[in-house]
């Protein structure tokens, strides 16, 4: 679970201008946490199909969110994948 000190982390990581906490790039870092901490989840819970689908209604949120970004700013896109790693 995130708490609100690692939110506010990720807010500061990734907002666009001061009061930003909306853009594409927040909404998918916050995303892209939360998975990642589903992934240490299943680790020690296999059988946990409940909070499996959650997780992939989460993975289809941030890969709509990926491609509103990818259509608007191919270039803020691309710095973005590159700094949270993921595979595009």
């Amino acid at each position: 679970m995130i708490i609100a000190e690692q939110k506010k982390q990720i807010i500061s990581d990734n907002k666009q201008s001061e009061q930003d906490t909306a853009s594409p790039e927040v909404q998918i870092s916050l995303i892209n946490a939360r998975i990642n901490d589903l992934n240490l989840h299943f680790g020690k819970n296999k059988k946990d199909h409940q909070s499996r689908r959650g997780l992939l209604i989460l993975v289809s949120q941030r890969k709509k969110l990926l491609d509103y970004l990818k259509n608007k700013n191919i270039l803020r896109y691309r710095e973005l994948v590159k700094k949270l790693g993921l595979r595009k």
